[in-house]
């Protein structure tokens, strides 16, 4: 059959074309809208913005806080996480309820997830009657003249709050892994942590990378919950944000914040998939 000549889009192309304009639409359009934003001024291409940004002291602080919060965090909620599915792995009684309980926590919304932790560290909280009621002196757990107690309050309700997320991924992970290898490591005499370290974790390096990716961008993102509980006396990427956006009235360098926060995922997200490559390889 002679060729006409004329390109005809296969089935498989016409499948994705829908898809490419929603995340043109979602995605894409807003991007460039925020990098103008961020970038260009009433008189063309600027970086007054960007430069302003730089000059306010509470943009380091925040960009303090929130690297230290990921670094600290994110370890927890994975231990937390890990050891809730191996608990689950081994089907206690009530395991089903175990993993209905321990999952409430995601379907909670971040601001209401930051009102319930203050109601237990504000200073008429429950932690301070229950120190009251065994003869202990409240704390300000919430003032600004004590920012490490702040910051554990803020540590404390995401990892209650978002800890479930990697653990409904890592669960998830579990599932497909074999018990023929577990079982098969137990014959030739490996220890209950020998298989865990060799045999499961290596498994679910899949899941943990995913889990790893999300947890990190999310964390990035964090502000409700330490909005409700600490204002701005704890300032946060987002938190900034939101200040510039809504109460500064300065969307520009709103965006330039914003494009801070996009940049640094990236990087991370890029940074983790060649580790976790890099470290397949090796093995």
């Amino acid at each position: 059959m002679a060729r006409t000549g004329r390109w005809t889009p296969s089935a498989a192309v016409l499948l994705i074309v829908p898809s490419l304009v929603f995340m043109t639409a979602l995605f894409m359009w807003p991007l460039v809208v925020g990098i103008g934003q961020a970038l260009v001024g009433p008189d063309g291409p600027t970086t007054a913005y960007v430069r302003r940004m730089l000059d306010d002291p509470y943009f380091w602080t925040a960009a303090r806080n929130t690297m230290l919060l990921i670094v600290v965090l994110i370890p927890l909620q994975f231990a937390f996480a890990i050891a809730m599915a191996l608990l689950l792995r081994e089907r206690p009684r009530f395991s089903g309820f175990h993993f209905y309980i321990w999952v409430i926590p995601l379907a909670i919304s971040d601001l209401a997830a930051g009102l319930v932790w203050l109601s237990v560290f504000t200073d008429r909280g429950y932690l301070n009657s229950v120190l009251d009621l065994i003869g202990v002196d409240g704390y300000a757990w919430l003032s600004y003249q004590n920012p490490v107690t702040m910051f554990i309050a803020v540590v404390l309700a995401e990892l209650w709050r978002a800890t479930s997320l990697v653990f409904v991924i890592v669960v998830a992970g579990m599932q497909g892994i074999p018990k023929d290898y577990d079982e098969a490591a137990e014959v030739f005499g490996a220890t209950y942590w020998q298989r865990v370290r060799h045999v499961i974790l290596p498994q679910l390096r899949p899941s943990l990378q995913v889990a790893l990716i999300l947890r990190t961008i999310l964390a990035l993102e964090t502000f409700a919950v330490a909005q409700a509980l600490t204002g701005r006396n704890l300032p946060l990427l987002v938190g900034e944000t939101y200040q510039w956006y809504s109460v500064q009235l300065n969307p520009n360098v709103s965006a330039a914040i914003a494009l801070v926060i996009l940049a640094v995922s990236m990087l991370a997200a890029a940074g983790y998939l060649r580790l976790m490559r890099d470290q397949t390889e090796t093995r």
